[in-house]
């Protein structure tokens, strides 16, 4: 009988030892896998448990969270939705995270295991930290004069402060209210479809991930290279430039929209757009030069992130003659975002140096202590100090008495240049009109603001259109806002 009493024990031992393998297999070897089988919902249930962090501008939350009373509990609110749409982007049960929400989801979701004052506890645990809030480097005024300055116009708006690279105001219209997006229902899913099927694609961040043409805005970038190259030492000196001017090993005459343009020199060709001399100084500086300078500006950079990607922008590297006087003008195949141009204005306005552009000052904890700084990588030195005042004393010339007038400030000095972009088959899409600008008050030690406008559908006959009549008063209330005045 004991013999039997003893195999008994032994299958008892035996599986109760398989039980407990298995059980650690389940918890330890398989436990990834069944967190992130869709069928879990234990995840969401959790990540929805909890109100959201919050995004902040000038310490004030422009994001929110309601208690919707369902199993996913809170849902994201958004009070100022197409104001900050271009900065928070969604949270959504349905569709995930975009742009600070998804960049920053870790500290606003309360996964980061900095948010827990005792890491190695909290893992073991599980415990779910609260959400952390996210400080930007937003300047409410200056997006609430952007926003505002756009109106019902296609187009965006982006301003940096020179000195650091901090992003002061970023805006794109049309836009939309990221709160319909946040819940689970089918207005949610209906929301969705109608978002996604605009032509006038209001999701679409036009400030960081659309490219435009930049035209005549470029020839700061094609300034920059020919004084740093020593094309031209002298502003006020002939260029020795025809108008019509005949593209390189073609037949093509490249011509002006006004005259006067014959020989003229930089400081003139500058004050009024003058594509002969432009698309001439490009095939003078070369290639190599030329694109090193682009690609010192930021063009053709894959890892710009802000912390969120943005499109790169582009100058091409492999043109014949023809193809680089025409992108020297800013037109065949270079390519620009808002942000990118704002980049390039915000170089001359420090001097020659680029700072990384970045949009979060700072990540805390909901009791309010420092998780992390943000802050610019490394800086770069686009051009010589020397070139960069020749070119903001170009660019000052251009508000003073050229063709950027309307962005004058009373008490301030103001740098700017106007680009209208053609577009198009055969040119034939409403043209874009640029502004880029930069501003510093009379009593100030240094500029304070870098800004760049561009307007899709500017509000005006096709001959009208130009960066001087249709972006460049935009920029004007968006450099005030961060001056103060």
């Amino acid at each position: 009988m004991a013999r039997y009493v003893r195999r008994a024990r032994a299958l008892c031992a035996l599986l109760l030892f398989a039980l407990l393998v298995n059980a650690a297999r389940v918890q330890v070897v398989l436990a990834r896998g069944y967190d992130d089988n869709p069928a879990n919902r234990r995840n969401s249930i959790a990540r929805y448990g909890l109100p959201r962090g919050d995004i902040l501008v000038g310490g004030v939350p422009v994001t929110g969270s309601r208690d919707s009373g369902e199993q996913l509990r809170y849902e994201r609110t958004y009070p100022q939705g197409p104001l900050y749409a271009p900065v928070t982007g969604f949270a959504s049960q349905l569709y995930g995270t975009t742009f600070l929400e998804h960049a920053e989801d870790g500290v606003l979701s309360g996964t980061d295991p900095m948010l827990a004052p005792f890491p190695l506890w909290n893992d073991t645990g599980r415990a779910v930290n609260p959400g952390g809030n996210v400080v930007t480097t937003l300047n409410r005024y200056a997006q609430e004069a952007a926003y505002r300055g756009l109106g019902s116009r296609k187009g965006a708006v982006a301003a940096i402060e020179p000195a650091t690279g901090r992003i002061l105001a970023l805006v794109s219209t049309p836009s939309y209210d990221p709160s319909q997006l946040s819940g689970n229902g089918a207005a949610v899913t209906s929301a969705w479809s109608r978002l996604n099927g605009d032509p006038e694609k209001p999701m679409l961040n036009r400030a960081v991930r659309q490219t435009y043409p930049p035209g005549s805005t470029f020839k700061v970038v094609t300034a920059a290279a020919a004084l740093d190259a020593g094309v031209i030492t002298d502003l006020d000196a002939p260029t020795d430039s025809p108008d019509p001017y005949r593209l390189p090993g073609t037949t093509t005459r490249l011509t002006n929209e006004g005259d006067g343009c014959a020989d003229a020199s930089l400081r003139a060709a500058f004050e009024w757009s003058c594509n002969t001399v432009f698309a001439k100084l490009g095939v003078d500086v070369g290639a190599a030069d030329m694109t090193a300078t682009a690609e010192a500006f930021g063009f053709n950079d894959t890892r710009l992130r802000i912390p969120f990607t943005a499109a790169p922008s582009t100058f091409d590297t492999s043109v014949d003659k023809a193809q680089l006087a025409l992108s020297s003008i800013g037109q065949y195949n270079t390519r620009a975002t808002p942000l990118q141009m704002a980049m390039v204005a915000a170089a001359v306005a420090d001097g020659g140096l680029a700072h990384p552009p970045y949009l979060v000052e700072r990540t805390v904890r909901r009791t309010g202590e420092t998780v992390a700084t943000g802050g610019a990588g490394p800086v770069r030195q686009v051009m010589s100090p020397a070139t960069a005042v020749r070119m903001k004393e170009l660019m000052v010339d251009v508000v003073r008495e050229g063709t950027g007038t309307n962005a004058a400030i009373r008490g301030a000095t103001v740098g700017g240049k106007t680009g209208t972009a053609q577009h198009g088959l055969g040119n034939s899409g409403v043209p874009y009109a640029w502004f880029v600008s930069w501003a510093q008050a009379d009593d100030d030690l240094e500029p304070k603001v870098a800004v760049t406008v561009v307007v899709e559908d500017a509000a005006a006959e096709r001959s009208d259109i130009s960066g001087g009549g249709d972006a460049a008063p935009i920029a004007r209330a968006v450099m005030r806002a961060v001056l103060g005045f």
